[in-house]
């Protein structure tokens, strides 16, 4: 087993793509709304995946953070507010509110067989966030996007999904949209201590976090956090204490640079422990995965650790009553 998650192109594994992952192992599968059709495919398809890999438990992630960020969405699947909504339509009932809308995510990912969901989003808006991030922020106070996080956090765990916080150490400075070029923050190493990093600093028990293809001139002027030794070693690891699985951004973002294999060496020279390479080109794939090493020692603990937190499987929960509860929140104005 490979230390790196592998997309596929369409909505069944191609005879090409059966091969490859057979013979890569990669640790998961992310799936994209490409990937998506509708209930009884996706349960073909992760069932697939899992079948070629011989691993009943292999992670299958997506991105499902509601509103703009919903990969499964309607007609089949019922549509969710976006993070940025919760606390000023909810009001006091807004922790309430992001963790049954979480627990009624994992209800929609579980029955599909997709037990990881990149979702929360720790990231700290401004005035000046890129719309990359936007609605997808939780607000501008790192204390209740925190507060906000850990509910999303508990309502995924309660349905047997597990969350993957990103983009660690903070992507709400940026004013660019790192898939299509590199975000380069300025800000001093206390202002974004207390800002940025605060969010990570408070969920850093998560499971699991995405790194954030930024440069922190502060920190590493020459190299974003996903490949920078310092920033993952200084930060991510020390200042901000996360010790669970650490997976990287999408490789094939336009932040990054240079030859695919070059990107997954330099993603674990930095200290990261799963690469991500999500769009499903096989050109691409290969040599992302013969870069890749073996998942060993510390970060196979750390995966372990991960879906241990998921073995025991989703807790009760009454759906329809759930969904109707959510409802009536978004119905009853703030008060």
């Amino acid at each position: 087993m490979k230390a790196f998650i592998c997309g596929c192109a369409g909505a069944a594994l191609t005879d090409e793509e059966r091969v490859f992952i057979a013979e890569a192992a990669p640790w998961g599968l992310i799936l994209f709304k490409r990937n998506v059709v509708d209930r009884e495919q996706l349960r073909a398809l992760t069932s697939a995946f899992r079948d070629i890999v011989g691993r009943p438990d292999a992670p299958v992630l997506i991105d499902q953070e509601g509103g703009r960020v919903q990969r499964m969405a309607p007609p089949h699947w019922a549509a969710y507010a976006a993070a940025a909504r919760f606390d000023p339509e909810l009001g006091p009932r807004a922790l309430e509110g992001a963790k049954l809308s979480a627990r009624l995510m994992a209800h929609d990912l579980r029955e599909v067989g997709i037990t990881v969901d990149c979702a929360p989003v720790l990231d700290v808006a401004d005035d000046l966030t890129h719309a990359v991030i936007g609605t997808r922020a939780y607000g501008k106070d790192p204390a209740r996007v925190a507060e906000l996080a850990r509910a999303v956090i508990g309502g995924l765990i309660d349905g047997g999904v597990a969350p993957v916080v990103k983009h660690v150490p903070g992507h709400g400075r940026a004013r660019a949209d790192s898939h299509l070029e590199l975000p380069i923050v300025g800000a001093t190493r206390e202002e974004l201590a207390a800002r940025d990093f605060a969010p990570f600093a408070a969920l850093r028990d998560a499971p699991m976090a995405m790194t954030a293809h930024v440069v922190y001139t502060a920190i590493d002027p020459e190299r974003p956090a996903t490949t920078s030794r310092k920033v993952i070693q200084e930060i991510v690891r020390g200042a901000i204490g996360f010790d669970g699985l650490l997976i990287s951004d999408d490789l094939s973002m336009k932040a990054l640079g240079g030859p695919f294999a070059d990107r997954a060496r330099a993603v674990f020279a930095a200290g990261v422990d799963i690469a991500l390479h999500c769009n499903g080109d096989l050109s691409e794939g290969r040599p992302v995965a013969e870069a890749t090493p073996e998942l060993t020692g510390r970060a196979l603990e750390r995966a372990e650790a991960a879906l241990a937190t998921i073995a025991a499987g989703p807790k009760p929960f009454d759906v329809e009553r759930g969904r109707a509860e959510l409802a009536g929140m978004w119905a009853t104005p703030a008060t």
